[in-house]
């Protein structure tokens, strides 16, 4: 049966090398599993029901890439359009999380609607790759921030308004050995190493009694009831001025998150044809399930995940890894219990980590042409400072056509370009206005 659905001996691999492949991109990506609830949960909203929703939603959305796609690449909510969620519109903003994943179902509809009548590449072509790699460079600045603040490794400081934090605190020592270990393991490309890192975090920290231990290992699957079908009940509020940029930011975000992580994966797996991902709508599809069903359930936006190249590099080459992948998530499912271990101190580092990996995107911005320079610094640099992923693009949307006009390049400038400049003024005004 597989071997016939997924042409396997054609594609140069078996049950065995799938199943393998499949194991190997779970665990690389398996972090996620308790990141997520770790971040949305500072928004009140229920850890365990987001555990589920990010297991349940990631198990549907890559079962899908494997079945329909037959590509064995991953899905399952991204890191930092999740921080974008949680951080910059919920706290920030103060809007509730049932709102923000109204939000999410909004921007959820338009994507699915944009993927089937193919628009997704008009306007991803009408931003500048210098602005796309600024805003995945800038996230990953943004995230590892998260990383360093929540692990305590920096913190409010009266004299230098930011500074180290008190490393002397056994748990933020505990943070630091994390981040090391992490680094290590990374560094020696051993598959899996950021999962590995909190599993080893995670068992010092529960050896030096900074962990509580768990009241088990493995559970029934806990209940989706406090965050399924939320983001319906919060849509009587997301029709608002305040809320545009907010479903704008997540559609740009999910757009420059899953192109870039699709191209990326498909250029080191070898599956381009003349520069382009055959099966690339089916593809989009996958990503517009997870972020529609994604907020149905209960959790941000997802993406394709770059840890399936760790898939493809033991031999996975087909949907069928993907098939394996999805099953596994959905076995994951049972192992709630272990939540209370992974505390903000062990997922600091894979925070820190991701932040790393996305910040090399800046090589690709050309820093000697200044209109694009200004632009992406001003990006990158508003993320962190304003501790808002929408503040920062906004800054670098408004500058870049502003400057391009100026230095008489305006006619270079994608039409799209002016009017999402000029969404974000009317969003910085109404920012500025409400606080």
């Amino acid at each position: 049966m597989f071997e016939r659905y997924f042409k396997l001996s054609e594609s140069g691999t078996s049950v065995k090398t799938e199943l393998l492949a499949g194991l190997t991109t779970f665990l690389s990506m398996a972090y996620i599993l308790f990141v997520n609830p770790s971040v949305l949960g500072a928004t009140g909203m229920d850890k365990n029901a987001v555990f589920v929703a990010t297991g349940l939603i990631g198990a549907i959305a890559t079962i899908f890439m494997g079945l329909v796609a037959k590509y064995p690449f991953a899905i399952a909510p991204g890191l930092g359009i999740n921080a974008f969620f949680a951080y910059s519109v919920v706290i920030g903003m103060g809007i509730k999380w049932q709102t923000a994943l109204a939000g999410v179902f909004v921007a959820g509809v338009i994507f699915w609607l944009l993927t089937v009548f193919k628009i997704r590449e008009t306007i991803i072509n009408a931003i500048p790759a210098d602005l796309k790699a600024a805003i995945a460079g800038g996230i990953g600045f943004f995230i590892a921030m998260i990383g360093l603040v929540d692990g305590g490794l920096i913190a409010a400081d009266k004299s230098t308004i930011i500074g180290w934090g008190d490393w002397s605190d056994p748990k933020v020592m505990l943070t630091i050995v994390g981040v090391l270990i992490s680094f290590a393991l990374y560094a020696r490309k051993v598959p899996g190493a950021i999962f590995i890192g909190m599993v080893a975090t995670s068992i010092v920290g529960l050896v030096t009694g900074l962990i509580p231990m768990p009241s088990s290992i493995v559970s029934g699957v806990p209940s989706l009831a406090p965050t399924f079908g939320q983001a319906i009940f919060g849509l009587q509020d997301v029709f608002t001025w305040q809320m545009i940029p907010v479903i704008l930011t997540f559609l740009l975000v999910a757009f420059f998150d899953t192109a870039g992580s699709l191209i990326g994966i498909a250029r080191s797996g070898g599956y381009l044809v003349n520069n382009e991902l055959p099966r690339a709508g089916k593809a989009l599809m996958a990503d517009a399930v997870g972020m529609l069903g994604g907020s149905l359930l209960g959790t941000s936006p997802t993406t394709a995940y770059v840890e399936s190249s760790t898939g493809i590099a033991v031999g996975g080459r087909t949907g069928l890894t993907s098939l394996f992948t999805g099953l596994f998530l959905l076995l994951s499912l049972f192992f709630s219990p272990l939540l209370v271990v992974v505390t903000s101190n062990v997922t600091a580092s894979a925070l820190i980590i991701v932040g790393v990996l996305m910040a090399s995107n800046l090589a690709e911005v050309d820093w000697k042409d200044f209109p694009i320079a200004a632009a992406s610094f001003l990006t990158v640099l508003g993320m962190p400072l304003s501790y808002s992923i929408s503040d920062g693009i906004a800054l670098g949307f408004i500058v870049y056509p502003l400057l391009m006009l100026v230095t008489g390049r305006g006619k270079k400038v994608h039409p799209i370009m002016y009017a999402l400049g000029i969404t974000f003024i009317i969003f910085v005004i109404i920012l500025q206005t409400n606080g």
